[in-house]
């Protein structure tokens, strides 16, 4: 039920980043490589929709992060034969918490995403790039992802499709094997993983998300399917509290007509 045409969905997103970058009269995307499926997924389709010499990679690792994801992103970097730096953001990230001391895990990693992106977009300022996003449709739809961190970007190419699809294309699009099996992680902290902060597998997580915004199926008929309610009730709630995550930040419209209105008129909603 998640089945894609994949050399369709190839050819999409390499359109699309090169019409994105193009039509916003930028050459150049740039990347932040974590050494995970996602980023990696996403370097591979700029190098083709862009050529290497119009991709640039960012590799941030923080002091905490998996040794691993630092030579895996270096490996795809040398594979798709993209220029990347390596960026450590810890003294930077140590040097607020010096200050403002916590043992809180979510702050520190929120703190880190947020930095990563700051480092982003300063480079992408330097080369002359637009930031290629890397956030998934599962990610998106639950609210798993750092406000103005990893959820920032100027377009976000695989914002359409669900994680585990993600997988199956990494597979088609060659990505080394050691990248598409790990466990998905945004190595905020150590041993850290996306299945297991979100408390559910991204098989299940993607089926139950596929039934209920893609197919408008009801609570009932996903749990009729022998699919857990709990979950199912679960990522409701979830997609529910991170509506504001989806949106541009609203704007009081103030019309001329308006604005000299008396507002002792206006219901006080606070009572």
């Amino acid at each position: 039920m998640l089945d894609v045409h994949l050399e369709t969905v190839e050819k999409l997103l390499v359109y699309f980043i090169r019409d994105t970058v193009y039509k916003n009269n930028f050459k150049n995307g740039i990347v932040g490589v974590s050494g995970g499926v996602d980023s990696a997924v996403v370097l591979a389709l700029t190098q083709q929709a862009l050529g290497s010499e119009h991709t640039f990679a960012l590799l941030m690792p923080y002091k905490l992060s998996s040794k691993d994801s630092l030579k895996d992103g270096k490996a795809m970097c040398e594979q798709m034969n993209v220029d990347y730096e390596i960026v450590d953001i810890s003294p930077s990230v140590d040097a607020y918490f010096e200050r403002f001391p916590t043992d809180n895990k979510m702050l520190i990693g929120n703190k880190c995403a947020r930095e990563r992106m700051s480092v982003l977009y300063d480079f992408s300022a330097r080369k002359q790039a637009l930031v290629v996003g890397t956030s998934n449709k599962s990610e998106l739809l639950v609210g798993y992802s750092t406000l103005f961190g990893d959820s920032a970007a100027a377009f976000l190419p695989l914002g359409d499709l669900y994680k585990t699809q993600i997988f199956t294309l990494a597979r088609y699009l060659d990505i080394p094997d050691n990248i598409v099996n790990k466990k998905p992680t945004a190595d905020l902290w150590k041993d850290q993983t996306d299945e297991g902060e979100i408390g559910i597998t991204y098989k299940e997580l993607d089926e139950i998300l596929y039934q209920m915004i893609d197919c408008r199926k009801k609570d009932g008929e996903i749990e009729a399917m022998g699919y857990s309610l709990a979950n199912i009730k679960k990522i409701k709630k979830m997609i529910t509290n991170s509506q504001y995550k989806r949106t541009m930040p609203p704007v009081c419209k103030l019309h001329a007509r308006t604005i000299g209105m008396d507002f002792r008129y206006l219901r006080d909603w606070s009572k």
